[in-house]
């Protein structure tokens, strides 16, 4: 049972992986033009937040299996697993991307931004979108320290009472327990819970950048966050083999 649903927990995250690239390749080519089509970037945007949704979704169902498996998955390196935050990403990170491209496009671009010529991607977010997108940081990162406290509560009730007190009672490690398997079974549908919320966020957090920025600049953005993401699995596999994990 148990190896079969890992099987499964992979399959999806593999398909994951493939349809990240489906997408990336979707975008590039949708701004591989000097005048991108705002329509069809507005559709392959609204596409690929269908696929996080639907890959969130899929992820809801299957922690119902073994939800603490999602918060140190084995299906991915141990690179990737250093950067979780209840099972993916922190949501405001994708803020701090956001943050740090538009800065490094204004630098590269700034001899022709001096001269009043604007070029639409990221180096352009004007102040009004910066002032909606310091309040969706803010707001993110306020539900981002709700989640963790509540994280955090369950682990501490879960190891006081009961399993530090029955751990103590036994008269031989890992002795059977109905009580034991009761609690861990509670704490594991908690967790599936949790994982759902933070995934919540993580797509919350994604819509509402599309929703400041414009077309183009919310297509250059999902481009460099599939790339981010899709490298970093990359890198994990590099090192993995490296240091003879694999």
């Amino acid at each position: 049972m148990a190896s079969s649903s890992h099987r499964l927990f992979h399959c999806c995250f593999q398909d994951w992986i493939n349809q990240q690239h489906q997408d990336l390749q979707e975008l590039l080519q949708g701004l591989d033009t000097d005048s991108p089509d705002s329509d069809h970037l507005r559709h392959l945007i609204q596409k690929s937040l269908q696929h996080f949704q639907d890959y969130s979704a899929a992820r809801a169902e299957l922690s119902k299996l073994d939800a603490p498996s999602f918060f140190c998955p084995s299906w991915i390196t141990s690179f990737e697993n250093s950067f979780l935050w209840l099972g993916g990403c922190r949501p405001s990170l994708a803020i701090r991307l956001l943050y740090s491209i538009s800065g490094s496009e204004l630098q590269a671009q700034l001899p022709d931004f001096l001269k009043g010529c604007t070029r639409g991607n990221l180096a352009d977010i004007s102040a009004t979108q910066l002032i909606s997108i310091n309040a969706l940081h803010g707001r993110v990162v306020r539900e981002e320290d709700q989640l963790s406290s509540r994280m955090a509560s369950m682990q501490e009730d879960t190891a006081d009472e009961p399993l530090s007190i029955i751990a103590k009672k036994l008269r031989t490690v890992g002795e059977y327990s109905r009580t034991v398997n009761s609690a861990i079974e509670t704490h594991s549908q908690a967790l599936a819970s949790v994982l759902e919320e933070a995934d919540k966020l993580r797509l919350s957090t994604f819509k509402g950048l599309q929703e400041i920025l414009t077309p183009l600049q919310a297509a250059h953005f999902l481009v460099a966050s599939k790339k981010l993401h899709l490298s970093m699995h990359e890198w994990g596999k590099q090192r993995a083999e490296r240091v003879g994990y694999t």
